[in-house]
């Protein structure tokens, strides 16, 4: 098939900067270009790091790029939503990117278009196109109470979600549904199974404590608040520290927030107990990961899915979490202690905390089945099934 990708029009793909969904892109496009299944054309913004990345030599995937950035993208930006003010769904911004890239897909023939997290891209290309579109929902995006959710739903011809849970929120615009699919989400086995982990001592550890590792954004939603006080709770437990690896959500690990101030304050009783890494590069997580006993992961909000869960499971972490939008999709009792977020949340990662510090060997186990089980998280996995749901 002939295939176009519109992607998120914020972050490039490659995923020169990151991103999670661009990530996921770079996942099938590689299983692609390796396979040679489709010939795919990639429309995304454009930054100078992808000129020498070399996913650019593929033969099957290629790559148009529309600069966002820059004066005269700045001032086009302006004319644009002078001139279209008030037509948007989404932010003038990205709905200048996908302007653009409308202007060029009006001029091709395509039998597929995915649209990557971008629901409402769906309303303008139905009337410029005639290729099929599939919606790659990583996030809920399209529900009942969406804008246009029934014009999107009817203008799509296949819907994959990252979890049955986002699924499940697609399926309130329909009761009969029989357009969406889940796909779960992969990572690279490969970099969290097999990369060394770092030295305890050069982060103030020592070899006899026990180190509970926190990784992802540093913020409300993800539970680390609830994780400093537990650390409070466990004081008496000298040997029990706290490793928390991440930012704020835009990435910054210097600035502060009225947040990140209470985080520090509940923090300074802990001194040298609680180690605040700020942001790490993707590429150092695993060894991050690795030099931990255990991860405590206690997002408050509806998770799509939870990939730090999986990359945790996949360093062989047990790994206590919530019962929060999809995460038990990926993590089982087998493998990790899930628990409900409520206001007694800190008290009970207290105590979940102290189980598996006291009994090594229901860790053991537990590790054992964590590696195991992010086996089926493969991206090879992912991005197989992805192509074999755009066929179905």
């Amino acid at each position: 098939m002939k295939i176009a990708i519109l992607t998120s029009g914020i972050l490039p793909v490659p995923a020169v900067q990151g991103g999670a969904v661009e990530n996921l892109v770079d996942f099938y496009l590689d299983y692609n270009d390796r396979h040679q299944l489709h010939d795919i054309t990639v429309y995304s913004v454009w930054h100078p790091d992808v000129q020498k990345h070399p996913a650019m030599k593929s033969s099957v995937n290629h790559y148009r790029y529309f600069k966002v950035n820059g004066w005269w993208a700045k001032l086009q930006k302006k004319i644009y939503l002078k001139t279209h003010g008030g037509e948007e769904y989404y932010h003038y911004v990205i709905e200048y990117f996908f302007h653009q890239a409308l202007k060029h897909i009006r001029r091709q023939h395509y039998d597929l278009i995915i649209l990557e997290n971008r629901p409402g891209y769906a309303l303008k290309l139905k009337d410029n196109t005639t290729a099929k579109m599939v919606v790659h929902l990583h996030n809920d995006l399209l529900n009942s109470k969406t804008r246009q959710a029934s014009d999107i739903y009817d203008a799509s011809a296949r819907i994959i979600t990252i979890s049955d849970f986002i699924k499940s929120k697609v399926q309130t615009i329909k009761d009969d549904d029989h357009k969406t699919k889940t796909v779960l989400n992969g990572i690279n086995l490969t970099a969290f199974t097999q990369s060394s982990a770092i030295d305890r001592q050069a982060l103030g550890f020592s070899d006899d404590d026990f180190v509970v590792v926190f990784s992802g954004r540093v913020n409300k939603e993800k539970g680390v608040l609830e994780l400093v006080e537990a650390m409070n709770l466990l004081q008496a437990h000298t040997h029990i520290k706290l490793l928390v690896i991440g930012s704020s959500f835009y990435g910054n690990a210097q600035g502060e927030d009225d947040f990140t101030r209470t985080l520090k304050e509940k923090a300074a009783p802990l001194q040298d107990r609680i180690v605040f890494t700020g942001f790490i590069p993707y590429s150092r997580m695993p060894s991050y990961l690795r030099m931990a006993d255990i991860a405590a992961l206690p997002s408050t909000w509806e998770e799509p899915l939870g990939l730090t869960c999986i990359e945790s499971m996949a360093c062989g972490l047990p790994v206590i979490t919530t019962m929060q939008g999809g995460i038990p999709e990926t993590v089982t009792s087998d493998c990790g202690i899930l628990l409900t977020a409520d206001e007694q949340l800190a008290n009970k990662l207290a105590a979940a905390i102290l189980d598996l510090y006291h009994h090594p060997e229901k860790r053991k186990q537990m590790a054992e089945a964590a590696l195991q089980r992010s086996q089926l998280f493969d991206k090879d996995t992912f991005a197989r099934q992805f192509f074999e749901a755009l066929e179905a």
